[in-house]
């Protein structure tokens, strides 16, 4: 007898009109593969064509670049070190966004390169820039394609594998929904690797403990994150109110299914309340530049009567940060509280830890604000 299929049909986030479809290198080359299989690519873009004809907005975030860089290049395994990935990534960008160049063209769609790094989006004024070009091609109806910029991006300020960059992009153009296109069928309640039977979580709302533990990680050398980065990503996006659904990218007509209400793959739906704004843009996206150490008496004014930090507060600062960059503040004991944009540099910041907002004229110079840190410029942590 045939198992009835259940349906989502009543989730609104499959209502979304602004979606981002993340496409993994593990998605467009397998593990035996060698380069970008242009036939997986090509259906891809059929199935994102079929969405835009349905009046829906479209950002597809893909990696590849360095399978296409790989292959061409004629390399037998592919390259650890970061010289040779940017290298492998520099051949590989053209040819990647020559296919889908062609597959978007032949189904009357001009499609639109967009490369990030973790720098442009560090600068509010550029995170804003970038937001407008979004916006921009959308209403002309052309296709956002997105990498990163994997030529110029050094280790520490990668996004991981995309997983990262389409949280980044999807608080860019306030979309609704994430589909994340992966090798895998969704999260499991254990590793399908592993001994014993697993069961596919179907609906997850915010990111429980179960879901962390039962991530792993990626056994495809072009993936950088696994199952692990997903998580990372859709902790970014449950804290600015995204939904999120990972589907086995490379299953005939799977985008369709899962946009009729069939229940495939796996759907996060984010829980408490969602960082809007600026107050997102603070919590998830710009990279902390150092970080403050609280006393038991601040974190209690942040935490419990939601006050903006002083001076007074403050027992200690590490990070070569200055006015406007972010910064985390921990408590005592290390614990990150949250993130915000100082008011004042590092070495000021030293100066007048642990003094009375009086004090800072006489200590600086000058006074130029009362607070450290101001409550409107503050992203408290979950």
């Amino acid at each position: 007898m045939k198992k009835a299929i259940r349906n989502r049909r009543g989730e609104p986030s499959l209502r979304s009109r602004r979606i981002i479809v993340k496409v993994g290198s593990s998605v467009l080359t397998g593990a035996e593969e060698k380069g970008v299989n242009r036939r997986v690519l090509g259906r891809i873009v059929s199935q994102v064509a079929q969405l835009r004809a349905a009046r829906r907005e479209v950002i597809l975030v893909s990696s590849g670049a360095i399978a296409a860089g790989v292959k061409r290049l004629g390399l037998k395994a592919v390259p650890t070190g970061i010289p040779d990935r940017q290298a492998a990534a520099a051949v590989g960008q053209p040819i990647l966004m020559e296919a889908y160049g062609r597959a978007f063209k032949r189904r009357g769609i001009d499609m639109a390169q967009v490369l990030l790094t973790h720098t442009d989006l560090d600068v509010r004024s550029r995170f804003l820039n970038t937001c407008n070009t979004f916006e921009t091609l959308l209403s002309i109806g052309a296709m956002p394609v997105v990498n990163e910029n994997d030529t110029v991006s050094i280790e520490e300020l990668r996004f991981g594998d995309n997983d990262i960059l389409a949280a980044q992009v999807a608080q860019m153009i306030r979309a609704e929904l994430v589909v994340i296109l992966s090798d895998v069928e969704g999260l499991y309640d254990a590793d399908p690797k592993g001994p014993g039977d697993v069961r596919l979580l179907s609906r997850i709302e915010g990111l429980p403990a179960r879901a962390v533990k039962a991530a792993g990680g990626s056994a495809n050398p072009l993936a950088h994150g696994g199952m692990a980065a997903k998580i990372n990503a859709i902790r970014v996006l449950n804290r600015v109110g995204i939904s999120t659904l990972i589907l086995r990218g490379r299953k005939p007509g799977i985008l369709a299914r899962a946009f009729e209400g069939e229940e495939v793959g796996t759907l996060f739906i984010p829980n408490g309340s969602p960082l809007k704004g600026r107050k997102g843009w603070i919590g998830t996206t710009a990279t902390p530049k150092g970080w403050l150490r609280l006393d038991d008496g601040a974190v209690r004014a942040l935490v419990e009567r939601g006050k903006s930090l002083l001076p007074s507060g403050v027992v200690g600062a590490e990070g070569d940060f200055r006015f406007g960059d972010l910064v985390e503040l921990r408590n005592a004991e290390g614990i990150t509280l949250g993130r915000g944009l100082v008011n004042y540099s590092a070495v000021q910041v030293k100066l007048i830890a642990g003094k009375q907002t009086r004090e800072i004229a006489g200590i600086l110079g000058s006074k130029d604000y009362d607070e450290i840190i101001h409550r409107n410029n503050l992203a408290l942590a979950e």
